[in-house]
C-alpha cells in the first residue's frame, strides 16, 4: 500500500506541474538572477507547490484506506510551513516571523504527534531523558533541521536528490521497525520529489526552483522523520533495542553535510561580524560550482558523500562499535568531508594569486570535463522529454521579467 500511495504522489506532482509553471509564469513568481545567485534568467519559483499537491493527495488518500487522526495534525503543520514559505517566495517574510513559525510548527508537532528527541539509546550513557530537557533540544533540533534544508537549495538537484537520499534511508528504518505510518509518509516524499528532480535538473522550458514553500516543507518532513525514530515509545525504539545501532548517530549521518555545512557557514558569517542568516556563497556546493563542475555532478558528488558517511557509519556498527564510537566516527567524517574539504579547496584556490594551485586547477579541468555529460544522448532525450508539452514544457508567450528576488541560490 506504502508504494501505492508513492505511486499516487508522483503521478499526481507530474501531473499538475505544468499547471503550476504556468501559474508561475502568469503571475511573475520568479527567481531573478543578482550577484550572489547561479543562474542568468528569471525562474519560476513554486516547484514546491507542485510537491505540496502530491504530498496532499497521496496522504488524503491513505487517510481514507487507513484512518489515523495523526494524518490531519501532519497536513496542518505542512501546509502551515508550505505557505508560509510561498509567501517568503513572493512577498518576502521577516527573518523573526519565519522563525517563529518554524518554532510553533516543531513546537506543535512535539505536542500533539507526541514525537521528539527523548531518548538517546544509550549514547554516552544517556538513554531516556526529561521534557525539561527534551523539549528545547527538540525545538532547536527541529528549527535547526528544516534551515539546514532550505540553506542547502543552492543548485538545481541538491535538494531534491538529498530529500530522495533521506527519505529513502528512513523508509528502511520504519519498513524494519514495522511503522506503517511513516514509512508510507517516506515513500510519498520520494513520490513527490522524483518528478520535480527531473524537471529541475534536466528542464529547458519546465524549470522551477524548489522555493522556500518546497525546502521549508521538506525540511519539517525530514524533522518529523527524524523525532519518529528518536521518540522513547516510538517502534523504531522498540525495535532496535538492544542491537547495538546508534540511532542518534544514523539520524545525523542521515542529515551530516546540510548539518554541518549550515554549522560551518553560520560560523564564518559571524567570525566576519555578518549575520547567521546573511546570503552568500560560503556553502560547499559553490565550491564545486567555482570549479566549474554541473550542477547535477554537484549534487552527485555531495549526496555520494552523505551517503558515504551513512555507510561508514553501518560498517562500524556491523564491526560491533559501540554507540559512542559511532557518533564519533559520524561526527569525524562530517567535519572531514565538509569542513575539511571546504577549507582545504579554498586553500589551494587561493594560491598562485588567485590562480590556483596545481591540483585546484586539476579538478577545476575535471569540473570543465563533466559538461560534456549535457550534451550526451540520454540527456537530451530526458530533456526532451520533460520540456514536452505533455509535462508543462512549452516556452512561455513572452520574456520573464524580474520578480521577487533573494532567496534561493540556484540558476539554470
Amino acid at each position: 500500500m506504502a508504494f501505492l500511495l508513492a505511486s499516487i504522489s508522483f503521478v499526481v506532482t507530474a501531473l499538475v506541474y505544468p499547471r503550476v509553471l504556468s501559474f508561475a509564469r502568469r503571475h511573475n513568481i520568479v527567481d531573478t538572477p543578482n550577484a550572489r545567485k547561479l543562474q542568468r534568467v528569471p525562474v519560476p519559483v513554486m516547484g514546491g507547490t507542485s510537491i505540496f499537491i502530491g504530498l496532499v493527495v497521496a496522504i488524503i488518500v491513505g487517510e481514507c484506506i487507513y484512518p489515523d487522526p495523526r494524518i490531519w495534525i501532519v497536513l496542518a503543520l505542512l501546509s502551515a510551513i508550505y505557505f508560509v514559505g510561498v509567501w517568503d517566495d513572493v512577498r518576502e517574510v521577516s527573518v523573526v516571523l519565519r522563525f517563529l513559525v518554524e518554532l510553533l510548527v516543531v513546537w506543535l508537532m512535539i505536542l500533539l504527534l507526541k514525537v521528539e528527541i527523548n531518548d538517546f539509546h544509550g549514547l554516552w550513557g544517556i538513554r531516556q531523558i526529561p521534557d525539561v530537557m527534551s523539549v528545547p533540544l527538540s525545538l532547536v533540533a527541529g528549527v535547526g533541521i528544516i534551515n539546514a534544508i532550505n540553506m542547502i537549495d543552492g543548485v538545481d538537484g541538491y535538494c531534491s536528490s538529498h530529500g530522495v537520499m533521506a527519505c529513502a534511508t528512513f523508509a528502511v528504518i520504519f519498513f524494519l521497525a514495522g511503522d506503517r505510518a511513516m514509512f508510507a509518509l517516506s515513500l510519498i516524499a520520494i513520490g513527490a520529489l522524483l518528478p520535480f528532480f527531473f524537471h529541475n535538473v534536466f528542464g529547458r522550458t519546465s524549470k522551477m526552483f524548489l522555493g522556500d514553500g518546497g525546502s521549508l516543507m521538506l525540511g519539517t518532513i525530514l524533522t518529523l522523520l527524524v523525532f519518529s525514530t528518536l521518540s522513547s515509545d516510538s517502534p523504531c525504539s522498540l525495535a532496535f533495542v538492544g542491537d547495538g545501532l546508534s540511532l542518534p548517530a544514523l539520524v545525523l549521518a542521515i542529515l551530516a553535510v546540510p548539518v554541518f555545512d549550515t554549522l560551518k557557514v553560520m560560523i564564518i558569517r559571524m567570525a566576519t561580524g555578518q549575520s547567521p542568516f546573511h546570503s552568500d556563497k560560503t556553502h560547499l556546493h559553490h565550491l564545486f560550482i567555482e570549479m566549474c563542475y554541473t550542477h547535477l555532478a554537484t549534487s552527485g558528488i555531495i549526496v555520494l558523500m552523505n551517503a558515504l558517511i551513512v555507510m561508514a557509519l553501518l560498517l562500524v556498527w556491523w564491526l560491533g562499535g559501540s554507540a559512542d564510537v559511532q557518533m564519533y566516527v559520524v561526527i569525524a567524517l562530517s567535519l572531514f568531508f565538509v569542513w575539511g574539504v571546504y577549507f582545504y579547496l579554498e586553500r589551494e584556490h587561493r594560491k598562485n594569486d588567485g590562480e590556483g594551485s596545481p591540483l585546484w586547477n586539476k579538478l577545476s579541468a575535471w569540473g570543465r570535463r563533466s559538461t560534456g555529460m549535457t550534451r550526451t544522448r540520454i540527456w537530451l532525450w530526458v530533456r526532451s522529454v520533460v520540456d514536452s508539452k505533455v509535462f508543462g514544457g512549452s516556452a512561455p508567450k513572452e520574456p520573464l521579467s524580474s520578480g521577487k528576488t533573494d532567496k534561493i541560490d540556484p540558476r539554470v
